[in-house]
């Protein structure tokens, strides 16, 4: 059987889905899987063995109608026995509906259920210990009868990366036997953003543990918050911030990550890469988002999850009010849990 699975836009997403290759492949190990993605994605399933090829919907596809047409004819052509289609939007519903295969799988939409022959309902709530995130995208194997089972995504790194983001980490003055902390310092928008002056004390307590040597994780666009916060700790924290230490290409950010004792900070694609490569997490959850979509119990041994609702009840509307909200998440509540995580790994 030859099978697509569809998962543009985020990174995280499409780490995330990746599961769907390992539970196929455990089961029906002949099968040839393929994944369509966002060219700006792959860094997380490169070198991936269970995928046999990788289809790029790329900006040029999607913004002119004559590339579009050719992408989708080449797609019919593919002859795809079965579609999964994750994204869930027009234009994957329109590749699904091109490739004419018998199976078609989506979530249940009421504007595009007629498209596929089987339209899950996600959960609302987690039915084994796992994400939401994971636990639905699980379900949506059930037309293939491929049974649930608890897994995590991988990223897989050459032996050649791990040496070369070693060699990277010891040219730009650190120390290997010592703990290296990764902090995700900004989120990918300001309403997932842990305010600026916490994020400096959470740091700050981190500084406080002998020998740790910390790099931030961060864009070239937000340099100048990211000096901000460093200027906001205290001089002996900014003596063990390697902030010059940056990674230009996303697949030498995952191999230094993977060099990490812990990622800790604003919870996002990099929360997830690190789950991904092994490295225990700390990640704090925008008010707006529901904790329980991106942390499931049972990753509660390695990593941790921090949200509003674990220090207030009765939580108005999370999309309003984000900042006042970001603000009751003050760093005493956090410190605690920090120390308590930090403790474990040291």
């Amino acid at each position: 059987m030859k099978i697509l699975v569809i998962q543009q836009k985020m990174i995280g997403d499409v780490l995330t889905s990746s599961v769907l290759f390992e539970l196929i492949k455990k089961k029906h190990p002949n099968y040839k899987l393929h994944y369509l993605i966002n060219n700006h994605t792959s860094a997380v399933v490169e070198n991936n063995p269970l995928i046999d090829k990788i289809i790029f919907f790329s900006p040029k596809v999607e913004q002119n109608y004559w590339e579009l047409f050719k992408f989708l004819w080449g797609i019919k052509k593919q002859k795809y026995d079965a579609v999964i289609d994750l994204y869930g939007k027009i234009s994957s519903a329109l590749v699904t509906l091109f490739s004419l295969a018998k199976i078609k799988v989506s979530y249940h939409k009421k504007y595009t259920s007629f498209i596929y022959t089987d339209a899950i309902k996600r959960l609302k709530q987690a039915e084994n210990g796992l994400s939401l995130a994971l636990e639905n995208r699980i379900k949506l194997l059930q037309p293939l009868g491929v049974k649930f089972e608890a897994i995590k995504p991988r990223i897989y790194l050459s032996e050649k990366e791990k040496e070369l983001a070693k060699m990277f980490l010891k040219n730009n003055g650190l120390e290997l036997e010592k703990p290296i902390l990764m902090v995700s310092v900004l989120g990918s928008s300001s309403s997932k953003t842990y305010p600026k002056p916490y994020m400096a004390t959470l740091i700050d307590a981190i500084g406080k543990i002998d020998n740790i040597q910390i790099l931030f994780n961060y864009i070239p666009a937000q340099i100048e918050s990211v000096k901000a916060i460093f200027k906001a700790c205290r001089p002996e924290t900014q003596e063990k911030i390697f902030l010059s230490v940056y990674s230009k290409k996303l697949r030498d950010f995952i191999g230094v990550t993977s060099q990490c004792m812990a990622l800790i900070g604003n919870e996002g694609g990099a929360v997830n890469m690190a789950k991904a490569l092994g490295v225990s997490t700390f990640a704090i959850f925008s008010p707006k988002l529901n904790k329980e979509n991106w942390f499931g119990v049972k990753e509660a041994s390695k990593h941790q999850a921090i949200h509003i609702g674990d220090f207030e009840e009765n939580i108005s509307d999370p999309s309003t009010d984000i900042k006042m909200k970001y603000l009751k998440m003050k760093p005493e509540y956090i410190i605690p849990k920090l120390d308590i995580f930090l403790n474990k790994l040291l």
